[in-house]
């Protein structure tokens, strides 16, 4: 307990140290959790007790996590900050691996494109961003919420931690489905618009592909990031650097390994009509709208999920509008630069990474100082937070700790991109050759898509908080779709300002 803290005497006050419920605090996260209670009579005492032991009591307690202006002005706060060197160290080599997992990602892409379930059902095109967007919307934000729970201190009691990780589960299959079954049918009306053309059996298989993989995908990538994640804080790793990094090295190329697989499956079974396999992918479907329900009620066994559960489509839905646009860019573009299709998820992976590290960590620094609406006592000693609409110059260029991040973040695009561009060279995958001028226009592509998604993550952060609404549950997905569609756009430009400006041939366009 903080000696500086101190409290008036009152004979009708009690006080209440949360320190054992909410398990071991440290220095570090200053979370002490204390909860005055005024005592009126001994029935509405016994009743109070009663609903704090309750598990929906218990995550009330847990939120009201503590700050200096939320208890006393006596506080003295002491914040550690994380050294520039040792935040690039535990941020490189996750976004190191993740960009590798992105490269792996882009030669799948690279290869399917030629198959003949691509070549036959193009709507696939339009739906693999927005598929590959669900590692932002859905695993990265899983990521940034649990861990912004592991550095309050609210996973340290097993049975909280059971809870959290069941709940949390089970709502990311609810949303995985849901979003899965819309992005499906958004990428069927877009295909459909242009061509003129509906054929119920590729509708099918779009829908029923989508669902299996996103469903597939988020549980086996759920489970990783609650383990990255309790490792993570045993080891006294800040999970905020590791956890979306290692979600999105995995998210991309699990998502397009499953989709391929499935979608070939599918096509396969329904190309002859005849053999009778055309019900599968009504079959999966059903499936999974019967089983909906029984993760509704697992979701909504937490009182912390159940508010993202009831409130948190918002979000997910625009994100993943956002996505299918950069699906339809891709579309329309993979057709005339073949070679654009292996740096498509590094590109888009890469910017999404990276800002999904700047939320995460600026909403465990405004959790761990109020609650969302509540603006940090302190803020006015960091020019990157004491306004919502911050100037870029204060973003990058300030000495507060955020802009120290952003910088950090900044200086990883280039040298990352160079070691994942030789990856693909070296692998000898893709369509495009190497030259000057290529290197010199993409690195400029990639460097402006992150310098425009870490200030726009910095303001929507903010802009969030300050309207009471939790970044984690609602910053991640808009800013990865964000960077797929910037991604997306900012390809295709260069591959066409390459064609225009002479470095054309059959690696940039046929």
């Amino acid at each position: 307990m903080n000696p500086n803290v101190k409290f008036k005497s009152s004979g009708n006050l009690r006080k209440r140290i949360a320190g054992k419920k909410m398990g071991p605090q440290t220095e570090e996260n200053n979370c002490e959790i204390i909860e005055m209670v005024e005592q009126i009579h001994s029935s509405d005492s016994n009743k109070d007790d009663d609903w704090e032991n309750s598990e929906e009591g218990e995550c009330e307690v847990m939120l009201k996590t503590s700050s200096p202006k939320a208890i006393n002005d006596d506080i003295v706060e002491e914040e550690t900050e994380e050294g520039f060197w040792l935040l690039a160290f535990q941020v490189f080599f996750p976004f190191l691996i993740a960009g590798l997992g992105m490269v792996g990602a882009g030669i799948v892409l690279d290869i399917v494109q030629h198959w003949n379930v691509f070549q036959v059902v193009t709507e696939l095109f339009i739906l693999v961003p927005a598929l590959l967007g669900l590692k932002g919307n859905l695993e990265m934000t899983l990521a940034s919420r649990l861990s912004t729970l592991a550095n309050l201190g609210l996973m340290d009691s097993p049975d909280q931690r059971w809870s959290l990780i069941k709940s949390n589960l089970a709502l990311i299959q609810c949303q995985a489905i849901v979003v899965g079954f819309l992005a499906s049918i958004a990428a069927v009306i877009m295909g459909w618009i242009p061509e003129g053309t509906f054929d119920i059996y590729h509708a099918l298989l779009i829908s029923a592909s989508a669902v299996l993989t996103a469903s597939f995908a988020s549980f086996v990538l759920g489970i990783i990031m609650v383990v990255v994640i309790i490792i993570s804080h045993r080891y006294k790793i800040n999970p905020d650097n590791v956890a979306t990094p290692i979600a999105a090295s995995l998210g991309d190329l699990t998502t397009l390994g499953l989709l391929a697989a499935i979608s070939t499956w599918l096509f396969n079974a329904i190309t002859n009509v005849e053999t009778g396999h055309w019900w599968i992918s009504p079959c999966i479907l059903c499936a999974f709208i019967a089983v909906l329900p029984w993760l509704v009620c697992v979701a909504s066994s937490n009182s912390l999920t159940r508010e993202v559960l009831y409130s948190g489509w918002s979000p997910v839905l625009a994100a993943m509008t956002i996505s299918s646009m950069g699906g339809i860019i891709l579309d329309c573009t993979v057709k005339a630069y073949t070679g654009i299709a292996v740096f498509q998820p590094v590109i888009n992976g890469v910017g999404g990474n990276l800002v999904a590290v700047q939320a995460s960590k600026l909403s465990t620094w405004l959790h761990q100082r109020g609650r969302p609406g509540e603006w940090p006592i302190n803020s006015t000693n960091d020019a990157a937070v004491s306004v919502v609409c911050v100037s870029p110059i204060s973003t990058f260029c300030t000495g507060g700790v955020h802009a120290k991040t952003a910088r950090v973040l900044l200086l990883l695009v280039l040298p990352g991109h160079v070691i994942f561009t030789l990856a693909i060279y070296y692998l000898q995958a893709g369509h495009t050759s190497l030259t000057p001028v290529f290197f010199v226009i993409y690195m400029l592509s990639a460097f402006l898509q992150v310098l425009l998604l870490l200030y726009i993550g910095h303001v929507m952060v903010l802009w969030m908080w300050r309207r009471s609404i939790d970044p984690d549950n609602s910053a991640i997905p808009y800013l990865t779709a964000l960077g797929d569609l910037l991604g997306t756009a900012f390809l295709a430009l260069a591959f066409h300002i390459l064609y225009l400006i002479g470095d054309k041939d059959s690696d940039v366009g046929d």
